[in-house]
Protein backbone atom coordinates (compact mmCIF):
# COMPACT_ATOMS: atom_id res chain seq x y z
CA UNK A 1 0.00 0.00 0.00
CA UNK A 2 1.01 3.61 -1.05
CA UNK A 3 2.21 5.61 1.85
CA UNK A 4 0.42 8.99 2.31
CA UNK A 5 2.00 11.92 4.05
CA UNK A 6 0.69 14.94 5.51
CA UNK A 7 1.89 17.86 4.09
CA UNK A 8 4.16 19.43 6.59
CA UNK A 9 7.73 20.84 5.99
CA UNK A 10 9.43 17.12 6.59
CA UNK A 11 6.66 15.49 4.63
CA UNK A 12 7.28 18.18 1.76
CA UNK A 13 10.98 17.67 1.91
CA UNK A 14 10.66 13.65 1.77
CA UNK A 15 8.73 14.17 -1.30
CA UNK A 16 11.04 16.21 -2.68
CA UNK A 17 13.90 14.14 -2.09
CA UNK A 18 11.86 10.96 -3.81
CA UNK A 19 11.31 12.94 -6.53
CA UNK A 20 15.05 13.84 -6.89
CA UNK A 21 16.18 10.13 -6.54
CA UNK A 22 13.48 8.98 -9.76
CA UNK A 23 10.68 7.86 -7.68
CA UNK A 24 7.20 8.92 -8.64
CA UNK A 25 4.91 11.25 -5.76
CA UNK A 26 1.82 12.24 -6.14
CA UNK A 27 0.81 16.29 -4.66
CA UNK A 28 -2.06 18.61 -4.97
CA UNK A 29 -2.24 21.61 -6.72
CA UNK A 30 -4.50 24.03 -6.86
CA UNK A 31 -6.05 22.40 -9.92
CA UNK A 32 -5.83 18.73 -9.18
CA UNK A 33 -3.12 16.00 -7.93
CA UNK A 34 -0.59 15.43 -9.96
CA UNK A 35 1.68 12.41 -10.51
CA UNK A 36 5.14 13.18 -10.23
CA UNK A 37 8.43 12.77 -11.63
CA UNK A 38 11.83 13.95 -12.09
CA UNK A 39 11.32 15.52 -15.69
CA UNK A 40 14.86 15.38 -17.00
CA UNK A 41 14.80 11.34 -16.23
CA UNK A 42 13.55 8.74 -18.63
CA UNK A 43 12.92 6.47 -16.37
CA UNK A 44 11.08 8.18 -14.03
CA UNK A 45 8.78 9.37 -16.82
CA UNK A 46 8.18 6.35 -18.18
CA UNK A 47 7.59 5.07 -14.62
CA UNK A 48 4.70 7.90 -14.82
CA UNK A 49 3.42 6.77 -18.17
CA UNK A 50 3.30 3.01 -17.00
CA UNK A 51 1.65 3.79 -13.63
CA UNK A 52 -1.18 5.73 -15.10
CA UNK A 53 -1.73 3.31 -18.32
CA UNK A 54 -1.11 6.39 -20.06
CA UNK A 55 -0.53 6.45 -24.14
CA UNK A 56 3.19 7.41 -24.82
CA UNK A 57 1.46 9.79 -27.40
CA UNK A 58 -0.13 12.17 -24.84
CA UNK A 59 2.58 14.62 -23.56
CA UNK A 60 2.80 15.93 -20.07
CA UNK A 61 3.04 19.07 -18.50
CA UNK A 62 6.57 19.86 -16.96
CA UNK A 63 5.73 21.97 -13.54
CA UNK A 64 8.38 24.40 -12.07
CA UNK A 65 9.00 26.86 -9.02
CA UNK A 66 8.94 30.03 -11.38
CA UNK A 67 9.53 31.78 -14.50
CA UNK A 68 13.51 31.82 -14.33
CA UNK A 69 13.10 28.22 -14.21
CA UNK A 70 10.35 27.86 -16.77
CA UNK A 71 13.17 29.94 -19.32
CA UNK A 72 15.77 27.76 -18.80
CA UNK A 73 13.52 25.14 -20.43
CA UNK A 74 11.61 26.72 -23.19
CA UNK A 75 12.09 29.99 -25.74
CA UNK A 76 9.88 32.68 -23.71
CA UNK A 77 8.39 35.45 -26.33
CA UNK A 78 7.60 39.13 -24.60
CA UNK A 79 4.08 37.70 -25.25
CA UNK A 80 4.72 34.44 -22.65
CA UNK A 81 6.61 36.69 -20.45
CA UNK A 82 3.42 38.81 -19.96
CA UNK A 83 0.92 36.18 -19.74
CA UNK A 84 3.34 34.19 -17.22
CA UNK A 85 3.82 37.70 -15.08
CA UNK A 86 -0.26 38.06 -14.92
CA UNK A 87 -1.45 34.24 -13.93
CA UNK A 88 2.14 32.40 -12.68
CA UNK A 89 1.83 30.76 -9.78
CA UNK A 90 -1.53 30.10 -11.18
CA UNK A 91 -3.75 27.40 -13.19
CA UNK A 92 -2.09 28.76 -16.54
CA UNK A 93 -0.10 25.97 -18.85
CA UNK A 94 2.23 27.40 -21.89
CA UNK A 95 3.05 25.67 -24.74
CA UNK A 96 6.61 27.32 -25.98
CA UNK A 97 8.99 25.99 -28.23
CA UNK A 98 11.45 24.01 -26.50
CA UNK A 99 15.27 24.98 -25.94
CA UNK A 100 17.83 22.65 -27.23
CA UNK A 101 19.79 22.51 -24.18
CA UNK A 102 16.59 21.98 -22.00
CA UNK A 103 17.44 18.61 -20.48
CA UNK A 104 13.84 17.37 -20.42
CA UNK A 105 13.11 13.91 -21.40
CA UNK A 106 12.12 13.22 -25.13
CA UNK A 107 8.87 11.43 -23.44
CA UNK A 108 7.35 14.29 -21.67
CA UNK A 109 6.78 16.10 -24.86
CA UNK A 110 5.99 13.11 -27.09
CA UNK A 111 8.83 14.03 -29.33
CA UNK A 112 7.32 17.48 -30.42
CA UNK A 113 9.78 20.63 -30.26
CA UNK A 114 7.64 22.11 -27.97
CA UNK A 115 7.38 22.02 -24.18
CA UNK A 116 4.15 22.75 -21.69
CA UNK A 117 5.24 24.08 -19.08
CA UNK A 118 3.61 25.76 -15.62
CA UNK A 119 4.39 27.13 -12.48
CA UNK A 120 1.77 26.22 -9.71
CA UNK A 121 0.22 28.34 -7.00
CA UNK A 122 -0.47 25.77 -4.07
CA UNK A 123 1.90 26.28 -1.18
CA UNK A 124 2.64 22.49 -1.00
CA UNK A 125 3.72 22.01 -4.74
CA UNK A 126 5.65 25.07 -4.42
CA UNK A 127 6.83 23.37 -1.28
CA UNK A 128 7.41 19.83 -3.07
CA UNK A 129 9.53 21.85 -5.97
CA UNK A 130 11.58 23.94 -3.78
CA UNK A 131 12.79 20.58 -2.20
CA UNK A 132 13.02 18.50 -5.49
CA UNK A 133 15.13 21.11 -7.16
CA UNK A 134 14.41 19.89 -10.35
CA UNK A 135 11.70 20.34 -12.90
CA UNK A 136 8.53 18.03 -12.69
CA UNK A 137 6.46 15.98 -15.02
CA UNK A 138 3.32 15.62 -13.49
CA UNK A 139 -0.06 14.71 -15.43
CA UNK A 140 -2.89 13.97 -12.64
CA UNK A 141 -2.50 11.29 -10.32
CA UNK A 142 -5.16 8.92 -11.76
CA UNK A 143 -5.84 5.80 -14.17
CA UNK A 144 -5.63 7.64 -17.91
CA UNK A 145 -8.69 8.49 -18.99
CA UNK A 146 -10.40 8.52 -15.94
CA UNK A 147 -11.68 10.87 -13.22
CA UNK A 148 -9.16 13.49 -12.52
CA UNK A 149 -8.10 13.41 -8.25
CA UNK A 150 -8.97 16.34 -6.38
CA UNK A 151 -8.38 14.84 -2.63
CA UNK A 152 -5.66 11.95 -1.90
CA UNK A 153 -8.30 9.36 -1.01
CA UNK A 154 -8.94 9.63 -4.91
CA UNK A 155 -4.99 9.09 -6.05
CA UNK A 156 -5.15 6.63 -3.57
CA UNK A 157 -8.11 4.79 -5.08
CA UNK A 158 -6.47 4.48 -8.32
CA UNK A 159 -2.92 4.41 -8.29
CA UNK A 160 -2.28 2.61 -4.28
CA UNK A 161 0.88 0.63 -5.57
CA UNK A 162 1.93 2.09 -8.27
CA UNK A 163 3.30 5.70 -6.91
CA UNK A 164 5.88 5.99 -3.76
CA UNK A 165 4.31 8.81 -1.80
CA UNK A 166 0.89 10.55 -1.80
CA UNK A 167 1.30 13.87 0.11
CA UNK A 168 -2.18 14.82 1.22
CA UNK A 169 -2.57 18.50 1.03
CA UNK A 170 -6.53 18.59 1.67
CA UNK A 171 -8.97 19.21 -1.25
CA UNK A 172 -7.94 20.89 -4.08
CA UNK A 173 -9.55 24.05 -4.65
CA UNK A 174 -10.23 24.78 -8.70
CA UNK A 175 -10.83 21.33 -9.36
CA UNK A 176 -10.54 21.41 -13.26
CA UNK A 177 -6.91 20.79 -14.61
CA UNK A 178 -5.36 23.91 -16.03
CA UNK A 179 -5.72 26.20 -19.22
CA UNK A 180 -3.53 24.83 -21.67
CA UNK A 181 -2.28 27.85 -24.34
CA UNK A 182 -0.15 27.17 -27.37
CA UNK A 183 2.14 30.07 -27.84
CA UNK A 184 3.72 28.21 -31.15
CA UNK A 185 2.14 29.46 -33.40
CA UNK A 186 1.54 33.00 -34.28
CA UNK A 187 -2.15 33.29 -32.75
CA UNK A 188 -2.21 32.29 -28.83
CA UNK A 189 -4.67 29.20 -28.64
CA UNK A 190 -6.26 27.43 -26.21
CA UNK A 191 -6.35 23.71 -26.38
CA UNK A 192 -7.51 22.64 -23.15
CA UNK A 193 -9.80 25.20 -20.85
CA UNK A 194 -9.44 25.72 -17.16
CA UNK A 195 -9.52 28.15 -14.49
CA UNK A 196 -7.80 31.01 -17.02
CA UNK A 197 -10.43 32.10 -19.48
CA UNK A 198 -10.01 32.88 -22.90
CA UNK A 199 -11.17 36.40 -21.72
CA UNK A 200 -8.52 36.74 -19.66
CA UNK A 201 -6.02 36.07 -21.81
CA UNK A 202 -7.46 38.40 -24.59
CA UNK A 203 -7.05 40.72 -21.55
CA UNK A 204 -3.35 40.30 -22.13
CA UNK A 205 -2.34 39.65 -25.38
CA UNK A 206 -4.72 42.57 -26.61
CA UNK A 207 -5.96 40.09 -30.06
CA UNK A 208 -7.73 37.35 -30.83
CA UNK A 209 -7.63 33.90 -29.07
CA UNK A 210 -8.05 30.57 -30.91
CA UNK A 211 -9.64 27.45 -29.54
CA UNK A 212 -8.35 24.05 -30.53
CA UNK A 213 -10.35 22.17 -33.11
CA UNK A 214 -12.74 19.11 -31.27
CA UNK A 215 -10.17 16.30 -30.47
CA UNK A 216 -9.38 13.29 -32.82
CA UNK A 217 -7.44 10.59 -32.55
CA UNK A 218 -3.99 11.56 -32.96
CA UNK A 219 -1.29 10.94 -36.41
CA UNK A 220 1.93 11.76 -37.23
CA UNK A 221 0.59 15.22 -39.53
CA UNK A 222 -1.93 15.76 -36.28
CA UNK A 223 -0.16 14.71 -33.21
CA UNK A 224 -1.63 16.13 -29.69
CA UNK A 225 -0.02 19.02 -28.41
CA UNK A 226 -0.83 19.05 -24.93
CA UNK A 227 -2.62 16.67 -22.58
CA UNK A 228 -6.02 16.80 -21.96
CA UNK A 229 -7.53 16.54 -25.82
CA UNK A 230 -7.84 13.13 -26.47
CA UNK A 231 -11.67 13.20 -26.85
CA UNK A 232 -12.54 10.56 -24.37
CA UNK A 233 -11.39 11.12 -21.58
CA UNK A 234 -12.02 12.23 -17.44
CA UNK A 235 -14.48 9.68 -17.70
CA UNK A 236 -16.34 7.41 -14.99
CA UNK A 237 -16.82 4.07 -15.60
CA UNK A 238 -20.45 5.00 -15.94
CA UNK A 239 -22.68 6.64 -19.21
CA UNK A 240 -22.38 10.26 -19.04
CA UNK A 241 -25.55 11.75 -20.36
CA UNK A 242 -25.36 15.88 -20.36
CA UNK A 243 -27.70 18.48 -21.17
CA UNK A 244 -30.46 16.38 -19.20
CA UNK A 245 -33.68 18.44 -17.40
CA UNK A 246 -34.69 15.15 -15.12
CA UNK A 247 -32.91 11.73 -14.51
CA UNK A 248 -33.96 8.35 -16.26
CA UNK A 249 -34.99 5.25 -14.33
CA UNK A 250 -31.72 3.74 -13.35
CA UNK A 251 -30.48 7.19 -13.26
CA UNK A 252 -28.53 9.66 -11.15
CA UNK A 253 -29.09 13.80 -11.67
CA UNK A 254 -26.24 15.40 -11.30
CA UNK A 255 -27.41 19.26 -10.84
CA UNK A 256 -26.39 22.64 -11.48
CA UNK A 257 -28.66 25.81 -10.25
CA UNK A 258 -32.08 25.46 -8.92
CA UNK A 259 -32.49 22.01 -10.56
CA UNK A 260 -35.79 19.83 -8.65
CA UNK A 261 -34.83 16.04 -7.77
CA UNK A 262 -30.64 16.51 -8.41
CA UNK A 263 -29.14 13.23 -6.61
CA UNK A 264 -26.07 15.62 -6.37
CA UNK A 265 -25.86 19.60 -7.17
CA UNK A 266 -22.91 20.54 -8.78
CA UNK A 267 -24.09 24.59 -7.10
CA UNK A 268 -27.48 25.07 -5.82
CA UNK A 269 -26.48 28.71 -6.15
CA UNK A 270 -25.20 28.33 -9.81
CA UNK A 271 -21.65 29.66 -9.11
CA UNK A 272 -19.30 28.16 -11.70
CA UNK A 273 -16.43 28.43 -9.62
CA UNK A 274 -18.11 26.00 -6.78
CA UNK A 275 -19.09 23.83 -9.69
CA UNK A 276 -15.86 22.80 -11.14
CA UNK A 277 -14.51 22.45 -7.62
CA UNK A 278 -17.27 19.91 -6.89
CA UNK A 279 -17.47 18.37 -10.68
CA UNK A 280 -14.60 15.15 -10.21
CA UNK A 281 -16.04 14.42 -6.83
CA UNK A 282 -19.45 14.32 -7.47
CA UNK A 283 -18.99 12.47 -10.32
CA UNK A 284 -16.79 9.52 -8.56
CA UNK A 285 -19.49 9.83 -5.80
CA UNK A 286 -22.44 9.29 -8.37
CA UNK A 287 -19.74 6.15 -10.06
CA UNK A 288 -20.12 4.36 -6.91
CA UNK A 289 -23.37 3.95 -6.65
CA UNK A 290 -24.53 1.61 -8.61
CA UNK A 291 -26.10 3.92 -10.91
CA UNK A 292 -27.22 2.95 -14.59
CA UNK A 293 -26.06 6.45 -16.38
CA UNK A 294 -24.82 9.76 -14.86
CA UNK A 295 -27.19 12.36 -16.47
CA UNK A 296 -25.95 16.07 -15.44
CA UNK A 297 -27.48 19.29 -16.05
CA UNK A 298 -26.77 21.85 -18.56
CA UNK A 299 -24.07 23.86 -17.54
CA UNK A 300 -23.80 27.54 -18.50
CA UNK A 301 -20.64 27.80 -21.44
CA UNK A 302 -19.21 30.81 -19.84
CA UNK A 303 -16.11 31.08 -17.80
CA UNK A 304 -14.76 28.31 -15.90
CA UNK A 305 -18.07 26.73 -17.65
CA UNK A 306 -16.08 26.55 -20.85
CA UNK A 307 -13.74 24.09 -18.83
CA UNK A 308 -16.49 21.94 -16.89
CA UNK A 309 -18.58 21.13 -20.30
CA UNK A 310 -15.27 20.38 -21.73
CA UNK A 311 -14.48 17.57 -19.11
CA UNK A 312 -18.02 16.77 -19.09
CA UNK A 313 -18.41 16.42 -22.91
CA UNK A 314 -15.34 13.89 -23.14
CA UNK A 315 -16.82 12.13 -20.17
CA UNK A 316 -19.44 11.55 -22.16
CA UNK A 317 -17.66 10.65 -25.72
CA UNK A 318 -17.68 7.22 -27.08
CA UNK A 319 -14.93 5.10 -25.28
CA UNK A 320 -11.97 3.23 -26.68
CA UNK A 321 -11.80 1.15 -23.68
Amino acid sequence: MTEVVGADAESCRRAGAALAAGRLVAFPTETVYGLGGDARDDAAVAAIFAAKGRPSFNPLIVHVADLAAAERLGAFSATARALAARFWPGPLTLVVPRRADAGISALVSAGLPSLAIRVPAHPVARAVLAAAACPVAAPSANPSGRVSPTTARHVRAGLDGRVDLIVDGGRCAVGVESTVLDLTGETPTILRPGGVTPEDVAAVTGGPVGRAATPHAPSAAAPLLSPGMLASHYAPATPVRLGADAADAGEALLGFGAVAGATLNLSPAGDLAEAAANLFAMLRQLDEGGYRAIAVSPIPDRGIGLAINDRLARAAAPRGD
